[in-house]
């Protein structure tokens, strides 16, 4: 980021013409001011009072008490109101409370005043002349009733860039012109929106060009065009090395190619080149990649236009993600590329007084973890081993509930998501983390969570949790029994292969999805193998790992696999059938010390909710205790 950073002050800014417009006050509200403003007169331009009361000369209340009062003649002073102007004979203003005037037209006064009492002299506010707006500052509400009063009616202001966005690619299509169930191959344009959002926030107008296909001809031709009437182009994918993939092409043809490539995750096939004076900047198509280059690269672009220069690395990610870092521990070890910056997208919890930052999935085209994080902190290229409790900055960009907000770590299930809005409601929060029932457990073990949930099957005693929490357990954990709920085989409609029994599964025809080590559905999926005297390396699919019952049911409703094994609320929500194998308990494992902690008490009233548990019912397969 330090070479980008060189290269745009040394290549880029120095062909760049900044434009200053002259704008009313009333309508530069958020604009960037871009000259020192100063003002044209005194505030006050008059000596004026800042009571109500009397304009006297101070001498005339010398030794005045309230137990030893003096006595005025009424023609010796003056009434005025807060913001009257003080006649030059007078230099003081008496308090209305501080006097009483008598019928014989005396003024009694029961204080003594000093030189200046109550009196607003020209210029306590501002000084004419003096600098009451800098260069590079936003015009706010307050700023602007300042600049009215001291005569300046227009104002300076930044002319913000003119930028343009190039979508590309022969797959991309416009998500109105998206059908319900779109053809494989095809993908709804998004990082458009998602950059134009960005530019608004930074007060930046953004127009968005047709999609152009995959063709160097077109690409050339919208370059060229967004070119004339703009100061920022930007071009969305094309940047990879594919053979439609003509973004470096086109620059090196039209223009000079600065660099190609950013060390950094995601991110890294950024390219930036000049045309005409005018700097393009490609973004890589997937949109994490797309998000973290328009912070570094576009920010400091569209900054430039704005302010006129460039504030240091934090600052500059402060701005653009418009948020304050904030300092957390890292919940788990992280490990990053050698030499090369990662982002991460995390969420935050408060754990026993300390807060950490739970890093989500870390795929550069996993949208909905952008969406879902609450922060983002950029990891330097010298930290590539991070250990547990590592002090990360994390620039957070939503607020956090930290003393009702829990962590969940446990087995997976789609009844949990259900519960998220009734525990808002309620001013609760919890994160949620599907990292299976055995994984769940091992976490409460190293105080990695608030609460679990697990339904792992001890194939020796045949016995449910019990054998698995007495192993693990780490001080007194209460367990909560939700529901019991049906596990089975998930096959397409029809079930077309007909497969009955996970001894079909070992059939040369069939690939199956399988869940992650530690998920009870595996735990259960290799008991019933092992029953059936079928070894896992004769089963095709075993090694593909899903982390949620819907991702496995997804893959078998796609066709990228014949089977898998799933509770059948996830075959019911894809429109599978469901061959019924088991039922279990699914409970909720919470560490004693946390029954106290608002989040928890809210989370366990919640589960006695009737709305929730009408939903539970809904997805079918779900059977409530007696």
């Amino acid at each position: 980021m330090a070479e980008a950073m060189e290269i745009l002050c040394g290549e880029v800014f120095p062909h760049l013409r900044r434009r200053v417009v002259k704008t009313l006050c009333r309508d530069a509200q958020g604009r960037v001011l871009a000259e020192d403003v100063l003002a044209r007169r005194n505030v006050p331009h008059y000596q004026a009072s800042a009571v109500d009361g009397y304009a006297l000369s101070a001498a005339r209340t010398k030794g005045a008490s309230a137990s030893s009062p003096v006595e005025i003649d009424a023609t010796s002073c003056l009434w005025v109101n807060t913001g009257n102007p003080v006649p030059e004979e007078f230099d003081s203003v008496l308090m209305v409370e501080d006097a009483s005037p008598l019928s014989d037209g005396t003024l009694r006064i029961y204080k003594s005043l000093p030189l200046g009492a109550n009196v607003r002299p020209v210029g306590e506010d501002v000084m004419r002349g003096q600098i009451i707006g800098k260069r590079g500052e936003r015009v706010t509400p307050m700023s602007a009733a300042l600049f009215l009063a001291a005569g300046v009616l227009d104002l300076p202001l930044s002319e913000p860039p003119v930028v343009t966005m190039i979508p590309t690619g022969d797959e991309i299509e416009t998500p109105e012109k998206m059908e319900d169930v779109p053809l494989p191959g095809r993908v709804a344009e998004t990082n458009s929106t998602m950059i134009a959002g960005f530019l608004r926030e930074w007060g930046v107008p953004c127009t968005i060009c047709p999609i152009v296909a995959d063709d160097r001809g077109r690409l050339e031709e919208a370059v060229l065009d967004g070119v004339k009437r703009s100061d920022i182009v930007l071009i969305g994918a094309g940047t990879a090395k594919g053979k439609r993939d003509h973004a470096e092409a086109v620059l090196a043809s039209l223009g000079t190619i600065l660099f190609k490539g950013l060390r950094m995750k995601p991110g890294r096939p950024a390219i930036l080149g000049m045309v005409q004076d005018t700097p393009v900047l490609c973004l890589p198509g997937f949109p994490m990649s797309s998000a973290v280059v328009a912070w570094s690269i576009l920010y400091p672009l569209v900054r430039w236009f704005l302010f006129g220069q460039v504030p240091a690395e934090g600052d500059l990610l402060r701005e653009a993600l418009r948020a304050v870092p904030e300092p957390m521990k890292l919940l788990m070890p992280h490990s990053s590329p050698q030499g090369i910056a990662e982002w991460l997208r995390v969420k935050g919890v408060e754990l026993d007084g300390a807060r950490y930052a739970v890093p989500l999935p870390s795929g550069s085209s996993v949208m909905w973890a952008m969406a879902e994080a609450d922060g983002f902190t950029l990891l330097p290229p010298e930290q590539f081993e991070l250990p547990k409790e590592a002090l990360v900055n994390v620039f957070l960009t939503k607020d956090i509930s930290w003393k009702t907000r829990i962590l969940f770590q446990g087995s997976n299930d789609p009844a949990l998501e259900h519960l998220l809005p009734l525990l808002r409601d309620r001013g609760g929060d919890m994160v949620i983390r599907s990292v299976g029932s055995l994984g769940g457990l091992t976490a409460l073990r190293r105080g990695e969570g608030h609460v679990g949930a697990c339904h792992l099957l001890d194939p020796e005693t045949g016995e449910y949790n019990t054998p698995f929490i007495r192993r693990l357990q780490e001080g007194a954990w209460k367990r909560v029994l939700i529901y019991w709920r049906m596990q089975g085989i998930l096959v397409p409609r029809s079930n077309p292969k007909g497969i009955f029994s996970v001894e079909d599964f070992s059939r040369e025809t069939v690939r199956i999805a399988n869940r992650q080590p530690g998920a009870g559905t595996r735990v259960l999926l290799d008991a019933l193998l092992q029953e059936k005297g079928v070894s896992p390396e004769n089963v095709k699919g075993y090694g593909v790992v899903c982390t949620t019952h819907l991702d496995a049911a997804s893959r078998v409703a796609s066709g990228s696999a014949d089977a898998a094994l799933g509770i059948k609320a996830a075959a019911d929500a894809f429109g599978l059938d469901f061959l019924p194998l088991a039922e279990e308990p699914y409970e909720l494992i919470i560490p004693e010390k946390y029954l106290s902690h608002p989040g928890i008490e809210i989370l366990l009233v919640c589960l006695q909710n009737s709305e929730w548990k009408h939903r539970v019912e809904l997805l079918g397969g779900y059977r409530w205790p007696a």
